[in-house]
């Protein structure tokens, strides 16, 4: 018998979703009062089309970015790779399709930039919507802003789709999905909480993991006509990323709820509080179907029978329909914030002024980022994994490896969620010691314990090369052009040191005072570029271009003369940087801001130095050790009568030899 039509879309489970979707949404909107609000005389009105089409153009941008983040998903993952990284029939099916919802996907984007443009104008919105109000909404205004870069990037997804034939280009497409689902996430109830951090970082724990497991379930119903082998795999694969999105959204769930709901009777008795019960609800019903997909219905498809995984997921995707249309319900439900007006500072900070500074509070207050911590946590669980799998197969590790790495990990939660963290934003000598955290002693500790090279040798390889596994993703990010380019030392230093510069003498630091979204880019960037940096100068990993040791010597020196001149430039500018923030912030104890610059500058000047010689020194070791490695080869090759220049000398007169006789 003949399997089906690879690929061949079904709509029916697709058409299913939105209605179930929109039917929630409705019924939600309606009992919890954001359509039927009354308006008293004299006080604008939106009118009666903006306040459904705003929450149904909402819903649309989230189910097609989800459809469009889980088609990507499937055809780089879940679909075999055709020969030299291209998309097979199936991923090259799932790409064209991607395009269209892509497309709309943008389209829902630009309808809620409208819509939401009239909402908050109070117009109707073929008044209030012209070119100039519309680009003006879009360039000035955070909520503007927000939907417009989702728009721009589903745009680019869109493109993309249309363009690629390679699986790269998928990849490329996936990630550049998963950034346009971001930017609402920092604009809604969050983002107004008092404690907008953790609220933050808590819903985008939420939103992407949400978005991925229920895209890839999609697009496995709508495109899962491939041979029961292929299906069986490729299911296989989705139930290991669904078991991580479940327990990231359940830890982000009670982050969310804890962020935004001031006490358990606001739980219990308002409109909002009975959303949130119900969105949970939701979530742990996906999760036991989650169970049994994995327990029961991916064994009877491994045995040939695929009907149990299709019911199973069309009743997930329903679920996840239902979800979605009650969390744009909640976005649109008034939140229960009950409590004292909040301080300037407060509303700056996201929490309430600090008490002053002391060692105790510095190493006990604790305000805890729970993207970086869950990021801490998981690559020091990956990292002992990997050395725990090798032991077990008689393997051998460094116990000076490991140990580096996880005091990185422990370094990386220190820097962004204790104490340090609090006084940041308020003290700038505190982020000073936070930024040589981030950016110097955690990058060069992950450096010395080669997470790389731990890697390839823990993961197995894969059982099929068309379809390859985390081994061969990491090693193909290894050997890409991206690595290639960053990994030159002019382009490593080149990025270290600009980075530094462009923070502290452009409006950079400001902002990522003032923006949570641009403090976790700042946070990210530092690590990244610290540890591409010191990767390339004293990394054990294998890298597409290792500098010689004289080469690096110099990288060195070169950064640390800089990086004391930044020092410097601090300890004598009578300039405040982000002086705004400072002024507004008026905090009412310690140095002044400018004083507390020099501090800062004092830092970055003298201790700053403390891990670049702790550099040089293992730069030297590597170093003695690589000539004394050269001298050792140098030795058994001439013990076993080879030697090399001698033996080159012979072939060249042998090759004069032959071509005389001739």
């Amino acid at each position: 018998m003949s399997s089906p039509n690879p690929g061949r879309l079904r709509g029916w489970p697709a058409i299913a979703a939105i209605s179930c979707a929109a039917v929630t949404m409705a019924v939600f909107l309606w009992y919890g009062g954001a359509v039927r609000r009354e308006i008293l005389p004299g006080l604008p009105d939106p009118g009666f089309l903006t306040a459904w089409a705003l929450p149904a153009a909402r819903l649309g941008s989230q189910l097609f970015a989800t459809a469009t983040i889980g088609l990507l998903l499937a055809a780089a993952a879940l679909s075999p790779w055709g020969e030299r990284g291209m998309l097979s029939a199936s991923g090259y099916r799932r790409v064209r399709a991607c395009a269209w919802t892509a497309l709309l996907w943008c389209g829902s984007s630009v309808a809620a930039l409208c819509f939401t443009l009239a909402d908050l104008l109070g117009l109707p919105v073929g008044q209030a919507v012209s070119v100039n109000s519309v680009v003006n909404f879009a360039t000035t205004v955070p909520l503007g802003r927000a939907f417009a870069l989702s728009a721009f990037l589903a745009a680019a997804v869109f493109l993309i789709c249309c363009a690629t034939l390679r699986v790269r280009g998928a990849v490329i497409g996936l990630v550049v999905a998963v950034a346009g689902v971001v930017p609402p996430v920092f604009t809604g109830h969050a983002a107004a909480a008092s404690n907008h951090q953790l609220a933050v970082s808590g819903l985008l724990l939420h939103v992407v993991p949400v978005t991925v497991w229920a895209g890839g379930l999609l697009a496995l119903v709508l495109t899962g006509r491939a041979s029961t082998e292929q299906q069986a795999i490729a299911v296989r694969r989705f139930s290991r990323i669904a078991v991580t999105c479940v327990a990231l959204v359940a830890l982000s769930g009670l982050l969310s709820a804890y962020a935004r709901i001031s006490s358990w009777d606001a739980l219990l008795t308002s409109h909002y509080g009975q959303l949130v019960l119900v969105k949970t609800g939701l979530i742990l019903v996906l999760a036991g179907l989650g169970w049994w997909q994995r327990s029961r219905a991916l064994p009877a498809m491994v045995a040939g029978n695929r009907r149990r995984f299709t019911v199973t997921a069309t009743v997930e995707i329903l679920v996840f329909a239902a979800t979605m249309g009650t969390a744009v319900a909640l976005s649109r439900t008034p939140a229960p914030f009950v409590g004292p007006e909040e301080s300037v500072a407060q509303s700056l900070l996201g929490f309430p002024m600090p008490a002053p500074l002391t060692v105790a509070r510095l190493f006990g207050s604790w305000l805890p980022e729970p993207l970086f911590l869950v990021a801490a946590l998981a690559a020091a669980s990956l990292y002992l994994a990997g050395v725990i799998r090798l032991r077990r197969r008689g393997d051998s590790w460094p116990v000076a490896r490991t140990a580096a790495f996880l005091a990185a990990c422990a370094l990386v939660v220190v820097a962004t969620s204790s104490g340090l963290a609090r006084y940041a934003p308020v003290l700038f000598s505190v982020h000073m010691v936070q930024h040589l955290l981030l950016m110097m002693i955690a990058p060069i500790l992950a450096a010395l314990s080669a997470p790389a090279t731990l890697a390839l040798r823990a993961l197995p390889k894969a059982f099929d090369s068309s379809w390859p596994g985390p081994r061969e993703w990491l090693k193909a990010g290894l050997s890409s052009r991206v690595a290639s380019v960053a990994t030159q030392p002019l382009v490593a230093l080149g990025l270290y040191v600009v980075s530094i510069y462009a923070m502290y003498f452009t409006g950079l630091y400001e902002l990522a005072l003032r923006s949570h979204a641009a403090h976790l880019l700042m946070v990210g960037h530092f690590l990244l570029v610290g540890y591409l940096f010191f990767w390339s100068v004293i990394g054990l990993d294998p890298a597409p271009h290792r500098p010689s040791h004289p080469v690096r010597m110099l990288m060195v020196l070169v950064a640390m003369i800089l990086h004391a001149f930044l020092g410097v430039a601090l300890m004598q500018s009578g300039t405040l940087l982000a002086a705004d923030w400072f002024t507004a912030l008026a905090r009412p104890w310690g140095p002044s801001p400018l004083d507390d610059q020099r501090t800062a500058g004092g830092i970055a000047w003298s201790f700053g130095e403390l891990p670049t010689l702790v550099v040089l020194a293992a730069l030297f070791v590597q170093w003695s050790r690589a000539d004394k490695r050269e001298q050792r080869r140098l030795d058994r090759a001439a013990d076993r009568g080879e030697d090399e220049a001698l033996a080159a000398y012979n072939k060249m007169l042998a090759q004069l030899a032959d071509r005389d006789g001739r």
